[in-house]
């Protein structure tokens, strides 16, 4: 099998360490070769974060090379365009339409760039784009954005309901579990 990869982007503190656990969890479980890199970037501080998820028979190395990426799944708009270099021609972006300003946005310095969906893809990737923040929200917690993406993710994956449900009861703390299925079950079904 050829060796897969997935990008995990997002901003400090939205969870893509558990994110980027569970999936390794899940592709383990599942009998692959998986190597998950270290999250880089500046995550205490509210900085551009990304792990990288390889998977396949035989997997060498945790990096991905720009143009690389089978799939990038993006906590926030401006991250999903960040990292598109990474993306293969034709790959999907799984990404929250929510919008964290960064630094210079903040200060007044730019501007939070319009239309990010139509321009990913106008660029070529294949976007799956939805308000996972709400959907977090009425599962019981905002800060389960993580597990809305991941149900998202599911539909492009070819394992079973039970797989992805031993992935997250192995990653979750038994506390946040129930709304963490929740999150995972309204990301599947929007």
């Amino acid at each position: 099998m050829e060796t897969k990869n997935i990008m995990i982007v997002g901003v400090g503190g939205q969870g893509s360490l558990l994110a980027s656990k569970l999936l390794g969890r899940l592709l383990l479980d599942e009998g692959f070769d998986v190597k998950v890199s270290e999250v880089h970037g500046m995550s205490q501080r509210g900085g551009s974060v990304v792990t990288f998820v390889r998977y396949g028979e035989r997997v060498a190395s945790p990096v991905i090379d720009q143009g690389g990426a089978d799939a990038i799944v993006s906590f926030e708009l401006l991250e999903a365009a960040r990292w598109l270099p990474y993306l293969k021609p034709g790959g999907r972006i799984v990404t929250n339409t929510q919008q964290i300003d960064p630094m210079p946005v903040i200060t007044g310095a730019a501007q939070y760039p319009a239309g990010l969906v139509e321009k990913l893809k106008a660029a070529g990737a294949q976007v799956d784009a939805l308000d996972c923040l709400s959907l977090a929200q009425e599962a019981g917690n905002g800060k389960a954005v993580n597990l809305v993406l991941l149900g998202r993710l599911s539909h492009y994956f070819d394992f079973s309901e039970e797989a992805w449900q031993r992935a997250i009861e192995s990653c979750v703390p038994p506390k946040f579990l129930e709304v963490n299925k929740r999150a995972f079950a309204l990301g599947q079904s929007a």
